[in-house]
């Protein structure tokens, strides 16, 4: 089922400014998951977070090189010194891009879809998406970085 995206406005403002909940382990999310990655896909996204489809908990996809990604309850552990520079656009803001200074590398801690923890080491364009998907959780969108620029 493809989601409505919320757009960035008066109305949907509350919602994607909102820091969002973790989710208690060993809630079934695979409906909500499948229907994450079909509404980005439609949207032609790289990565979608719950709050951008009215649902403020911590939960974001992420598709890349045909690699599905899910992270649930995701936290950074360590950032490394390097940054890297990247456009970053929105399925939430559309036809807004931004550069965006992020860190080159990351490890994070998250759950998988079997609520399994995982700590991963992600790189360069992952590492942007995830910054990126994570932002939301946290209420923040690209439009914020535009006064650190």
């Amino acid at each position: 089922m493809i989601l409505p995206i919320l757009l960035y406005n008066k109305k949907n403002r509350t919602i994607l400014r909102k820091i969002s909940k973790n989710i208690p382990r060993h809630t079934n999310l695979l409906k909500l998951i499948n229907n994450m990655f079909k509404t980005m896909y439609y949207y032609n996204g790289i990565g979608l977070a719950a709050p951008q489809i009215g649902i403020n908990i911590n939960l974001f996809v992420i598709s890349i090189r045909n690699e599905k990604k899910i992270f649930i309850n995701p936290s950074i552990i360590n950032y490394s010194k390097s940054k890297i520079i990247s456009e970053e656009g929105c399925l939430s803001l559309p036809n807004v891009y931004i550069k965006i200074q992020r860190y080159k590398y990351i490890l994070i801690k998250t759950y998988n879809i079997y609520w399994e923890i995982e700590f991963l080491k992600l790189s360069n364009m992952l590492s942007i998406i995830f910054q990126h998907e994570f932002d939301h959780l946290k209420g923040k969108l690209i439009i914020d970085y535009i006064k650190n620029n």
